[in-house]
């Protein structure tokens, strides 16, 4: 081995290492479950949830369970999710706000760097992001993390965290 390839080795167990996307799970499943119902159930499911969305967010992975793809729309907590699913896993009384927080990264947002700009304002339902003036957004409590306002800024500025 050359010296090279050994600080290259060495070098590249220090990088940093690529995080896992977070799977975030439609709104009407039951948190005591977790995971553990949509391992379990989904598998023997035709995907139904992801048919009837109308927003088309509920994409339907390789291991047979709906996780929610806000790069295309939002949730509008329609219930249909839950209502068609046959096994027990989306359940309607289990309605709550999707498990996400959504914040704004400042240094990519255009209205923090001077620029206006209203387009996560615009399609947000719950009137959850407020301006200082004209400039400066931030995310209330008003938040049900639907994820519309993610797809609608043109610097991808809004993102989820852990």
């Amino acid at each position: 081995m050359e010296r090279r390839e050994l600080f290259s080795s060495l070098a590249s167990s220090f990088s940093k290492k690529e995080k896992q996307e977070k799977i975030l799970r439609p709104p009407y499943y039951s948190i005591k479950e977790d995971d553990s119902l949509f391992l379990t159930n989904c598998i023997n499911c035709e995907g139904l949830c992801g048919t009837v969305c109308e927003e088309n967010i509920i994409i339907i992975q390789e291991d047979s369970t709906p996780k929610l793809d806000f790069s295309i729309s939002g949730c509008t907590y329609c219930d249909e999710c839950a209502k068609i699913c046959p096994n027990g896993v989306l359940k309607v009384e289990n309605k709550r706000n999707i498990n996400a927080k959504i914040e704004i990264d400042i240094l990519s947002c255009l209205s923090w760097n001077k620029t206006m700009c209203f387009s996560c304002k615009d399609p947000c339902f719950e009137n959850a992001i407020e301006f200082l003036a004209m400039f400066r957004p931030s995310i209330n409590n008003n938040c049900t993390s639907c994820g519309f306002c993610i797809k609608t800024c043109p610097t991808n500025a809004i993102k989820i965290v852990e």
